[in-house]
């Protein structure tokens, strides 16, 4: 890869938008291990994901919480300028976001936030 570290992806076996996103995600370069589970709330628990804030997949990389359809680039700005943070959360399923792609090209505005936790 593009010496990108490793993206563990902890996604729900049955979302279909979660394996969209991790394919974006793979296409953008990065290395990714998917663990399929039916309850993430322990692990937004234990990363810290602040409540109101999720979405259905969160990945782990380079020390970092990725909650929900994050673009990749904004990931890797994220690992090159390395802020005192929690991580990036992209709350809900916003239409048009990576993974949640329509086919008529429909998408709806959206924020990646930059969170320091609950």
């Amino acid at each position: 890869a593009d010496g990108l570290p490793v993206m563990m992806v902890h996604r729900s076996p049955s979302c279909g938008c979660c394996g969209a996103w991790v394919d974006h995600v793979r296409e953008a370069g990065f290395p990714v291990d998917v663990h399929e589970m039916d309850d993430l709330g322990e692990v937004k628990e234990r990363l810290g994901i602040p409540y109101g804030k999720g979405s259905c997949h969160t990945a782990e990389v380079g020390g970092y919480a990725i909650e929900g359809h994050v673009p990749a680039s904004d990931i890797k700005r994220l690992l090159e300028e390395k802020p005192d943070a929690l991580g990036l959360v992209l709350p809900g399923m916003p239409m048009g976001s990576p993974g949640m792609e329509m086919p008529d090209g429909r998408s709806q505005p959206f924020t990646v936030e930059l969170t320091c936790g609950a």
